[in-house]
């Protein structure tokens, strides 16, 4: 009876051990051939089968940049059954070969790794013709009052103003008033008018002046400005400007630059090392002033959001210091993590200062 108690529970054993769903895809790749980029998104079909002896479940489906997974089966996938997952590639604006992963996990094995799969999806996309307006060099935008660059880039003393130019089209058959709405009072419209007249047709540039010494801030900045039109498709058009300002130093005096504060950081780099996600730890460096005058502290930035950087004081005297706290997020990211990030001071001599940090975030 013992013995046929051991043969029982030894069958049993085997069979869990042996008893597991498995994925089998009739095929892991599928060619779209060409397609154009105007005829809107793709899709194709992959077909599996569960050959294991347990119900099969889809626990992850995560596609690659431009590819999305519209569709999959969710529900659990008997022995012998059949699933499918449904990827679409969106062509819009990415002529050219494309081969894009997604990629699979299954409860085949408690390990993700062990238990992942990759299909692809692959093509040409053939390029769409110019339309009316990329001919005449308005490439953005989707109404009938277009601009041909929405990106402004200037660089600036805080003594200065500078002026830079929009051209504008209004390609329908009815006049459009061009307004600006939000602009700040540092930026003005030529010969300061709140508004222009596009006529029907009418091509024309569109004059912007910035001036640094009302905006009385040091540094780089953006600003974003929106126009107001009577398009009935893209009412409003959105105009992005970065800035960066630099603090005039040509008018000191030989007695007043010897005489200037001089920043001098503890180090140029800091190293969180290896970080726990979900935790925010924080370092501290100091900035000191070695000259005569005072150390003002004009702004701080980080090239990357997962770092941030505040002090304890903006301004500093002789012989002191400010203590900088960078705290590293290690929050929705993963891996190796770096930033820069800019200190901009009054010392003519230095005036930014770039500190390198780093960190990665464990899995």
């Amino acid at each position: 009876m013992k013995k046929q108690l051991f043969c029982f529970v030894l069958f049993l054993s085997a069979f869990t051990l042996f008893a597991q769903p498995a994925i089998k895809f009739d095929s892991t790749t599928i060619d779209f051939g060409t397609i154009k980029e105007d005829d809107g998104k793709s899709s194709g079909r992959f077909e599996f089968t569960n050959t294991g002896n347990q119900d099969l479940l889809l626990t992850g489906v995560k596609p690659g940049c431009g590819c999305t997974a519209a569709d999959y089966t969710k529900t659990p996938i008997a022995p012998g059954g059949r699933g499918f997952i449904v990827a679409t590639y969106n062509p819009y604006n990415r002529p050219g070969p494309f081969n894009k992963s997604i990629r699979v996990t299954t409860n085949e094995s408690e390990n993700e790794n062990a238990s992942a799969h990759t299909i692809y999806i692959k093509g040409n996309v053939e390029k769409k013709p110019p339309s009316r307006y990329e001919l005449e060099g308005y490439k953005t935008g989707t109404g009938e009052i277009r601009i041909q660059d929405n990106q402004v880039k200037l660089e600036m003393l805080n003594t200065d103003a500078k002026t830079f130019t929009i051209r504008a089209k209004n390609f329908s058959d009815v006049e459009s008033t061009f307004e600006p709405t939000n602009m700040p009072n540092y930026i003005i419209m030529e010969q300061n008018v709140t508004s222009i007249v596009l006529r029907a047709g009418e091509e024309r540039d569109v004059t912007f002046k910035y001036d640094a010494v009302k905006k009385e801030e040091i540094g780089s900045f953006k600003d974003i400005i929106t126009i107001q039109t009577q398009d009935p498709t893209e009412p409003r058009i959105t105009i992005f400007i970065e800035v960066v300002i630099s603090e005039d130093f040509s008018k000191l005096t030989p007695k007043q630059l010897q005489d200037s504060p001089k920043a001098v950081l503890d180090s140029l780099t800091l190293d969180f090392g290896k970080v726990e996600k979900n935790t925010s730890p924080t370092l501290q460096i100091k900035l000191y002033n070695k000259g005569k005058n005072p150390l003002k502290i004009r702004q701080l930035k980080s090239s990357n959001p997962v770092f941030a950087i505040t002090t304890d004081k903006t301004e500093i005297t002789k012989d002191g210091f400010a203590t900088f706290s960078i705290t590293f997020n290690a929050k929705n990211r993963r891996g190796v993590q770096n930033t820069i990030i800019e200190i901009i001071t009054n010392d003519p001599a230095n005036t930014k200062m770039l500190l390198n940090c780093k960190g990665e975030i464990l899995q």
